[in-house]
């Protein structure tokens, strides 16, 4: 047992379990609703991006809480955060209290930061074996500029940003 192993087991689980609540949320809450919203936030279709969503995050939450394709799971948490922070918290400034970017972005910085690091010992990846060949440089390549990759490429295939609704001249 080494306070390195330990840690980063803390820290993934936290930051995973936190994803994947995020995404069952979306689900109890009821998809229907969720489609909507990501409709009215520019995110097309809806449906269909309500799904990925809370699905992607209860997938890639659960994976890096268990240490299992540990940066591939960083790479999802970033696509993800990349994407909502474009889409609804950009220019909301940085306090996620006014609805921000900083919970997407500590997110982000997590996943990356583990990606870099390594899952540790205690984690399935380490069981199987491949715990050190996706860390390092080649784990941050993966977790963030995959994630960043991949969060252009769904922005550019689906977002269509919603007109300002015109203000009436009362």
């Amino acid at each position: 047992m080494t306070e390195f192993d330990l840690a980063l087991t803390i820290l993934r689980s936290a930051a995973g379990l936190t994803l994947a609540a995020h995404g069952v949320n979306k689900i109890k809450g009821g998809l229907d609703g969720v489609a909507r919203w990501f409709d009215s936030t520019g995110m097309r279709p809806g449906k269909v991006h309500a799904r990925l969503a809370a699905f992607g995050e209860i997938l890639a939450g659960l994976l890096l809480t268990t240490g299992f394709l540990t940066t591939f799971a960083c790479l999802g948490f970033v696509g993800l955060m990349t994407v909502a922070a474009v889409t609804v918290h950009a220019e909301k400034g940085f306090f996620i209290l006014d609805e921000g970017w900083e919970y997407v972005f500590i997110l982000s910085v997590i996943a990356i930061t583990i990606g870099l690091l390594g899952p540790g010992d205690w984690s399935l990846d380490a069981a199987v074996g491949i715990d050190e060949d996706l860390d390092g440089f080649v784990g941050l390549a993966i977790a963030g500029g995959g994630g960043i990759v991949a969060a252009i490429g769904i922005l550019t295939a689906f977002y269509r940003p919603p007109k300002a609704v015109a203000e009436s001249k009362a």
